[in-house]
């Protein structure tokens, strides 16, 4: 990729920190190198450590999230600072600033909306805790499913966003999830977010992770479930409509054969049960279509707020 693509666009490194002073100085010269050109952000989400100081001594600049959560820093980011391309990094020295060229490629060719770096092909035996790959790619495969999208590392902190994707994603995650909604969301709206490999490394010693596996992963498992039923309602409830006749059947199988027979039926309960369980089966299924149909109606509102933003800015 040529350089003068680079100076073409407004670039804004965005970096969410929290208790960071062993690994945020490295991180800001790296960048610095990488991208020269670039604006560099350091949220400071209620540091105790020298975090912000180091930032600002490395010429970053801070600003401070006073609601505690990375989601809260991720919104904060988007709607407080004004790039063309923004760059979103974890503060934990553990990704490659040099990957930024191929990260940013994609998006100066206007081939994505959103890219991705990948971390599951280049990566030590410590860089990742015990069940994290499982846990991503099983997020992935439900999300992949649902979306017919191709992601292989929907947890990755390392992204690249156009202006117009980070001001359409509205975020409403508090925690870690928040990588888990950025995807969900802009798959949802239609937007192409495409994967480049980049390596992954270890915190450095002294400097520590802040993602709790058990809690943290319930989170994102919530969140997924959460998302899925507002933003696929059809197969969601879809599922559990089959699920639900399934059961009535089975439930339903003696009563059934007994009327057959004797034209008479002896298990009234599981009669009573099976009838229940269809009445849900439809009940879910219609309840899906009609979420579906808002949802898409809600979409085509959505566009057409955007359309008619993009006529009234190429209008002033």
């Amino acid at each position: 990729m040529s350089n003068n693509l680079n100076t073409e666009q407004k670039i804004a490194v965005l970096i969410p920190c929290y208790q960071e002073e062993k690994t945020i100085g490295k991180v800001i010269k790296d960048f610095r190198q990488a991208l020269p050109q670039a604006d560099i952000y350091v949220f400071d989400n209620n540091c105790t450590d020298r975090t912000a100081a180091i930032a600002r001594e490395a010429g970053a600049i801070v600003r401070r999230e006073k609601r505690q959560g990375k989601g809260y820093v991720v919104a904060s980011m988007f709607e407080l600072v004004e790039a063309d391309i923004y760059v979103m990094v974890d503060g934990d020295d553990t990704y490659d600033a040099k990957a930024v060229q191929h990260l940013l490629e994609p998006i100066f060719k206007g081939d994505a909306d959103i890219t991705v770096a990948g971390r599951l092909h280049v990566f030590s035996d410590k860089s990742f805790r015990n069940f994290h790959i499982l846990g991503n790619k099983m997020v992935c495969a439900i999300i992949n499913w649902m979306f017919r999208s191709d992601i292989h590392d929907i947890f990755s902190g390392y992204r690249a966003f156009t202006r117009q994707a980070a001001k359409l994603i509205p975020i409403t995650a508090v925690g870690f999830d928040v990588e888990t909604e950025l995807t969900l969301q802009a798959l949802y709206r239609g937007l192409v977010i495409k994967e480049i490999e980049a390596a992954y490394g270890t915190r450095p010693e002294g400097s520590f992770s802040k993602l709790k596996t058990g809690p943290d992963g319930l989170l994102v498992m919530l969140k997924l479930f959460l998302m899925l039923k507002s933003y696929k309602p059809l197969t969601f409830f879809g599922i559990f409509s089959i699920l639900f006749m399934l059961l009535g059947l089975l439930v339903g199988a003696r009563p059934i054969l007994e009327f057959a027979a004797e034209r008479y039926v002896h298990a009234v309960p599981s009669a009573i049960l099976a009838s229940s369980l269809v009445i849900l089966s439809f009940a879910s299924f219609a309840l899906g279509l009609i979420l579906n149909s808002i949802n898409l109606r809600l979409l085509e509102v959505e566009k057409l707020i955007q359309k008619w933003n993009s006529h009234t800015d190429s209008r002033q």
